[in-house]
């Protein structure tokens, strides 16, 4: 467990369509304490949040602008942005 953390959010491409927005600061619960977590505790708000972000889906996660896995662990502060495998221009 943990204090309580603020991070910054960051939807792209097909996930940002779906999700209506492109970036949220918000303040994690002390329970939760990697990127992985951080999916889940998105996919707990229902809705369009569960669809878009559900484990079934194939999507890529970065932890300060560098791809990572679930199991990464975020700190205070950081950026974990959430996107499609393949990012077109």
């Amino acid at each position: 467990m943990h204090p309580s953390l603020t991070i910054q959010l960051r939807f792209f491409a097909s996930v940002r369509e779906q999700l209506g927005c492109s970036e949220e600061t918000v303040v994690l619960p002390a329970e939760v304490a990697t990127v992985g977590q951080v999916r889940q505790w998105l996919i707990a708000r229902g809705g369009v949040w569960a669809e878009t972000l559900a484990h079934g889906r194939n999507l890529r996660m970065a932890c300060e602008q560098t791809m990572c896995e679930e199991s990464e662990p975020v700190a205070d502060g950081q950026e974990v942005a959430f996107f499609p495998p393949v990012t077109g221009g």
